[in-house]
């Protein structure tokens, strides 16, 4: 027996802030990344809770890939304050923070669960809705997974991605169109997450090059906005795959952003999982995967003549979203990092990718071989 559900209630659209005058609160605690205060956008948090005479404190100490040091103050200061309700402002970052804090809040002092209140600034993680967090324990990067991590509410605001530079945007428009695309052809999918992660996939086929051209662009922001969203519904019920095991590493070696890993990836996944790349031939039987591939082709408007040109298709048609994003294909293109530094990481990482909770639900279980063989393709 299989289940779906939706524990999140989502407020998006035009003027969705206005939700946060209205919830039942004494006290809030405002886990927000220091973006969020340095440009501003804070007071289109402040400024519903002032109206609504509700306290708040404001925790931002957060770093990127969150270290257990930072969520251990964050936890500290939220058992002192005692809030009703914790919301989380910023990227994925900040989100995880703010679910690590509650959890482990929670395990410290057992009649302590405060609402959780998820605003993303960026339209990529899907974090708002999902169980998941990942958090980092010296150079290592830890997938978190527990039921009561998921917020209680989202809200899609698409006046907190207006300011968001291009560069981010393609970073994280990527790791929406990622996360669409793992959670399809995850071994865990089924046909509710399927259907939303479809339209995510159609939702970035029509609207990420514009989000990314035009920032002013609202219907674009908003669309892209609702998509990170969807693709974040669609994973959180159907997990992901290696793409997200072997991404980790990168970000926790290297401290490659994670929109940005997964991209770079995502060719090389698709022909791994596919069994199909430059040099393939018809066959006549193919792997399950290749259809969910082929069907995500259709909706991109790529499909071609058979299944190895349309995968084919599929690969060049990301390829072609990076391109024109100005996102770099290879590690190498970073700039920041030399090949004996990556090449000596290669073991470590193919080790830990291969245990990453993600990679359980790969289409196809991968070997350590296999998974440096791939970590050498994107080099």
């Amino acid at each position: 027996m299989k289940e779906f559900e939706v524990k999140t209630k989502i407020y998006f659209g035009e003027n969705s802030l206005k939700r946060l005058s209205e919830i039942k609160a004494n006290k809030v605690f405002i886990a927000a990344d220091p973006f969020v205060i340095s440009s501003g956008l804070i007071d289109y948090i402040s400024k519903p809770l002032d109206d609504a005479d509700i306290k708040y404190i404001i925790f931002s100490d957060i770093v990127p890939d969150p270290p257990i040091e930072k969520i251990i103050g964050g936890v500290a200061k939220a058992l002192d304050y005692k809030a009703d309700y914790i919301i989380a402002v910023g990227g994925g970052s900040a989100m995880d923070t703010a679910k690590s804090i509650r959890k482990f809040s929670n395990q410290i002092a057992s009649d302590y669960m405060p609402k959780l209140v998820c605003i993303p600034t960026t339209s990529g993680t899907g974090s708002e809705v999902t169980s998941f967090a990942v958090i980092t324990e010296g150079d290592r990067k830890i997938p978190l997974l527990s039921e009561d991590m998921t917020p209680d509410e989202a809200i899609l605001d698409e006046v907190l991605v207006k300011s968001v530079p291009a560069n981010i945007t393609a970073d994280t428009g990527m790791d929406t169109l990622t996360h669409a695309i793992e959670a399809y052809v995850s071994t865990n999918n089924n046909e509710f997450s399927g259907a939303l992660a479809e339209k995510a996939v159609e939702i970035c086929g029509q609207f990420l090059l514009r989000s990314y051209n035009d920032s002013e662009d609202s219907h674009a922001r908003r669309k892209v906005h609702i998509a990170s969203c969807l693709a974040g519904l669609a994973f959180n019920s159907a997990s992901l795959g290696l793409n997200h095991g072997m991404a980790h590493q990168l970000g926790a070696q290297f401290h490659i952003a994670h929109g940005r890993a997964n991209a770079i990836l995502l060719p090389y996944i698709i022909e791994y999982n596919s069994e199909i790349d430059i040099f393939s031939k018809s066959k006549a039987v193919y792997n399950s995967s290749v259809r969910k591939y082929c069907n995500m082709a259709r909706i991109l408007g790529v499909n071609n003549l058979n299944e190895v040109t349309t995968i084919r298709a599929l690969v060049s048609f990301i390829q072609f979203m990076m391109t024109e994003m100005n996102m770099p294909q290879k590690i190498s293109d970073l700039g920041t990092i030399s090949e004996g530094e990556y090449m000596a990481k290669l073991d470590i990482m193919a080790e830990a990718a291969l245990k990453d909770s993600c990679t359980a639900t790969n289409p196809k279980v991968p070997t350590k071989e296999d998974v440096i063989e791939i970590y050498k393709k994107i080099w």
